[in-house]
């Protein structure tokens, strides 16, 4: 929308111009407003919205704009914990700037981001990590949200569960059929019910729902994961044309192993079948090897059901380290 004025009033989708059997990576408001979000099938997505316009994506303009973008933020503090290509959360608790004010410098920066990239960015400015998450959303596009110390009870008491990071729309369903569908609702609840239910995640339910986050602000954070995989512009059947997939994308998956410089846990291999429904599996080992993606591959087919395959997909679990340090706000930039 920023490099191409005819985009800005119309409702547009990132997801490739003509193949449209692949999913929306992101997408405007306007198209937002029909129902579209990012990870939907494109031809949903017309259907919801028959004037959407697509959009390849450009992926290394994404990455130096992001790197841009954290050259600024590297400006206020070096405490910089990067989500994705377009969110980051800074600890700015050492920053003299503004006289220390967060709000202040969160302000600062999105005006800054403006002046050099002309892409708006919206923050959320909070004293610990899930609220500056949520905060950050709270007033987009181009917003800012502050919760501060005194009010953070207050924000979190109302908050829908739905709106706590990690959990997604299982725990959700659980939580409804318990009667739980607000922060509020949770502290009325046994602590000990909840772990019964949920387990570990039921402490962090909990805690979230009280307004505590202990995290710290992970600093060198290392990818999880490395995976490639591609939609079909015509489904596949046959155990011989996913064998030619895996011949084709395991050597792209090499390349980008080799670039992280790390080991691995596990690989696996993903199907999508034309009915939208996926499998996994995978296999724990400390080296990638082709023969393996083989054995998988047969393990997934045997859950096909005569069901045309539109994905194939590799990638491998990567070892983990950790680097800790605190957390002041999050911000959420490029086009919000």
């Amino acid at each position: 929308m920023r490099d191409n004025p005819e985009y800005r009033n119309v409702p547009l989708a990132i997801g490739g111009s003509s193949d449209r059997r692949g999913v929306i990576s992101t997408c405007n408001y306007q198209a937002r407003k029909f129902g579209v979000r990012s990870a939907m099938a494109i031809s949903h997505a017309i259907k919801l919205c028959p004037d959407l316009v697509l959009a390849p994506g450009r992926m290394a303009l994404y990455s130096e704009i992001s790197e841009q973008i954290r050259e600024i933020f590297s400006r206020y503090t070096d405490k910089i914990e990067p989500l994705s290509l377009d969110e980051a959360y800074l600890d700015v608790s050492d920053c003299d700037l503004f006289s220390g004010s967060a709000t202040l410098i969160a302000e600062d920066i999105r005006r800054t981001i403006f002046q050099e990239t002309q892409l708006t960015a919206s923050a959320g400015v909070a004293s610990c990590k899930f609220v500056a998450k949520i905060a950050s959303d709270e007033n987009k596009p181009n917003g800012i949200c502050v919760i501060t110390p005194e009010k953070l009870d207050d924000f979190v008491i109302g908050l829908p569960l739905g709106k706590i990071p990690g959990v997604g729309k299982v725990t959700l369903a659980k939580l409804h059929n318990i009667g739980l569908y607000s922060c509020a609702d949770v502290r009325q609840f046994p602590f000990e019910d909840l772990i019964k239910r949920f387990g570990k995640f039921g402490s962090v339910i909990w805690d979230r729902s009280h307004g505590i986050d202990n995290r710290n602000l992970s600093l060198a954070r290392q990818r999880k994961s490395v995976g490639v995989e591609r939609t079909l512009a015509e489904d596949i059947r046959t155990e011989e044309d996913c064998i030619k997939m895996i011949d084709d994308l395991f050597p792209l998956l090499e390349k980008r192993l080799a670039k992280t410089k790390s080991k691995i846990q596990s690989q696996g291999i993903k199907l999508k079948f034309n009915d939208f429904q996926q499998t996994t599996v995978e296999h724990r080992c400390q080296r990638l090897n082709r023969e393996y993606f083989l054995t998988l591959l047969t393990k997934g087919l045997s859950r096909q059901a005569n069901r045309g395959i539109r994905l194939v997909g590799l990638h491998v679990a990567l070892a983990e380290t950790e680097n800790s340090q605190q957390l002041a706000f999050s911000f959420s930039h490029t086009a919000d």
